[in-house]
This record gives C-alpha cells, sequence and structure tokens, in this order.
C-alpha cells in the first residue's frame, strides 16, 4: 500500500524549524495538568501530550484516572490555546477523547504490537481525519511498524507521524530503549513523507539522558521531538525517572538546532572525507566476503568430520577477542558484539544453508 500523508497543521515548528510536544507521562491531578500547561505555553509549546489511560507493565500501578482526566486536558486547551493529545488503545478510549474534544492522538508502544488493536482505532477514526501518531512497537519489527500506518490510512487517515521510543534490546545498559536510529531512518524510506517525533524520555529512561539523545535526534533530521515534563518529576506517579522540570525543558531548547540541508560549498568541503567513507566501505563488503569465504570452507570440514555447525565456545571466545580488539581503538562494546553477532549468524547460516545443499 502507498501511503500519501497529508500535512498535520498543528504541526506548527514556528522559528525553530521542528516541532515539539511536551507534557507529563500522566495527568495526575488537574492541578498539575494545569500548572505543566502553562508553564509549557509560556516557553512556546503549542502542543501538550499527556495520558489519561497508562498500559502498565504489571496491576497494581497507577493506570491514569481515565475519562476524568479528559476533563483536565480540556481546561488546559481552553485557558492557553494549546493544541492537546492523549493515548488510545481501544475504541473506548478514542469515543471518550473525541467526545471530549481532544485534538490528537497517539498509539502506544503496546498497542503498535497488536493489529487487532491498531484496527480497532483505525475503525473507530474513520471519517474523521484527526492526526494520529504512532509508536514503535517495543521490538525491532519494521514491518508491524509499517502495518499500524497502513491500517490507519485504510480507514482513511492521513495526517499520520511516526514517534520513535527506542527498541527493546537485552544488551542494552546505557539507555532504557535502544535508540536503534536506523529503523526510522529506514521508515522513513519506505513512507517518504512521514513526519517523525523523536521519544527521547522513553531511550533515556533518566533525564540526565534526554537532551543529548533530543540533539541525536535532531542530527538524525528528526521533524520533532515528544518529551515527558512534569512540575515536580520526583512526585510523578510514572516514569518519574525520565520526565524533566520545566526549567531543565527550557534549558534544553535553548540548546536545540534543526539542521539545514547541504549546500554545494558544503558538499565540496565533505568530498573528501565521504570518498575515504566509500572505500572504506568498498574493502569491508571485500573483508566480510573474504570472512564468509573462510566460514564455508570450515563448514564444508565440518560436514566432513561430522561435527556441529555452531560451536558456543568457540564464538563466545571470538566474541570477546572482537570486544578487546576493538576497545583498543576506542569503540563501543555494544556496536562491537552486535557487528561481531551479524558477522556470525550470517556465517552460521551460510554452513547450514550449504549443509542442506548436499
Amino acid at each position: 500500500m502507498m501511503i500519501r500523508t497529508g500535512k498535520i497543521r498543528e504541526l506548527d515548528p514556528m522559528d525553530r524549524g521542528f516541532t515539539l510536544i511536551a507534557g507529563p507521562c500522566s495527568a495526575e491531578s488537574r492541578e498539575q495538568v494545569l500548572e505543566c500547561a502553562r508553564s509549557l505555553s509560556d516557553m512556546g509549546v503549542r502542543i501538550f501530550r499527556a495520558g489519561v489511560w497508562k498500559p502498565r507493565t504489571r496491576p497494581g500501578n497507577f493506570e491514569g484516572w481515565g475519562e476524568k482526566a479528559l476533563g483536565w486536558l480540556q481546561e488546559a486547551k481552553t485557558e492557553t490555546g494549546m493544541t492537546v493529545m492523549t493515548e488510545v488503545a481501544n475504541s473506548r478510549h478514542v469515543e471518550a477523547a473525541l467526545k471530549a474534544g481532544i485534538d490528537m492522538f497517539w498509539i502506544g508502544a503496546r498497542t503498535t504490537t497488536s493489529p487487532f488493536a491498531v484496527q480497532e482505532i483505525a475503525d473507530s477514526l474513520r471519517g474523521t481525519d484527526i492526526p494520529v501518531m504512532v509508536k514503535n512497537p517495543i521490538n525491532t519489527e519494521l514491518e508491524l511498524w509499517i502495518g499500524a500506518f497502513e491500517r490507519l490510512y485504510g480507514a482513511g487517515l492521513t495526517r499520520l507521524a511516526a514517534i520513535p521510543r527506542g527498541f527493546s534490546a537485552h544488551d542494552e545498559r546505557l539507555y532504557r530503549y535502544s535508540p536503534q536510529w536506523q529503523i526510522p531512518v529506514e521508515l522513513r524510506r519506505c513512507i517518504p513523507g512521514l513526519p517523525i517525533l523523536c521519544d527521547p524520555s522513553h531511550m533515556a529512561g533518566r533525564s540526565s539522558l534526554v537532551p543529548p539523545l533530543a540533539r541525536m535526534a535532531l542530527d538524525m533530521k528528526a521533524d520533532g521531538l515528544f518529551i515527558e515534563v512534569h512540575p515536580e518529576p520526583g512526585k510523578a506517579l510514572s516514569d518519574s525517572a525520565q520526565q524533566l522540570t520545566p526549567a531543565e525543558f527550557k534549558e534544553l531548547i535553548s540548546t536545540l538546532v534543526s539542521h539545514r540541508e547541504s549546500l554545494e560549498e558544503d558538499m565540496k568541503i565533505l568530498k573528501p572525507y565521504r570518498k575515504s567513507i566509500e572505500e572504506t566501505d568498498r574493502k569491508i563488503v571485500e573483508l566480510v566476503a573474504a570472512r564468509l569465504e573462510a566460514s564455508d570452507k570450515a563448514g564444508d570440514l565440518k560436514r566432513l568430520r561430522n561435527l556441529a555447525v555452531l560451536q558456543p565456545e568457540r564464538y563466545k571466545s571470538l566474541a570477546g577477542d572482537m570486544v578487546e580488539e576493538g576497545r583498543r581503538y576506542g569503540l563501543d562494546e555494544s556496536f562491537i558484539r552486535s557487528l561481531f553477532e551479524i558477522l556470525h549468524t550470517e556465517s552460521i547460516k551460510h554452513q547450514l544453508e550449504n549443509n542442506n545443499r548436499e
């Protein structure tokens, strides 16, 4: 399905060159919502976000005030003139939020993983063309993310946008959810023109990491940012560690810049470095091909000697050696492990395929 996204008029970048959406993780009280909305409005933020239904991993945690909190968003909208948005996970949420005059919706990561839930939301929004933003599924399933947009588009919704919020990764140590920037980049290639607004709050998991991730997102040419801000994060009923105070948010946005397109002069300056990168990439491809050829020959010997294709201890030793080698060059450990895992997986696949041809 070819998706042609319509312009989202609410995504007005003002003079920044990018869109800012901010607000608390959860609408916890009328006072908290209004205090936060007022402070953000004074900073020039035009879109206010707050969750009123909170899908939690385990029962017993704060799950939002539901429909009661929609009235607080209405009041914030009336007082500040801001566009307001909240998360929806089913048709009942959609019906209540539309009735309350909520302007925009987002679909959360857990909901995106369920085609049934996304289709239910799409059907309940049919005929409205309200702006809808879709967070990536927690696991790295690009097709599932694309499928969510196709379901919404199939229901007549064209004012769509994506929110990368990071992906679950068993070896992630720094961030709560791994950014994996290559996935939203590929999403943009698959759906040209789709606005992408990064959620550095969920990626980070802690407030100190939100600013550098926000800057990285703009370096990656994100169209905007989706950031959690709370008047008193330490007292927040959900995701307290990752929310910024209004003062911290104000300091952050003063440092953000939108990157312009390359001009001819820039291209001339970059040309020798790009040439060097291209030459290095060709060498990498040649080396990968040589590695796979050596692996195929090792696989032939394994087959002749009736040895298992996968040798776990050998893999563990090699991976450790490569991490140490990477450290000598100042390379990130998780990057080296990921790279080596890709190479090793491809080698095993080759050996298995060769075995099956016999």
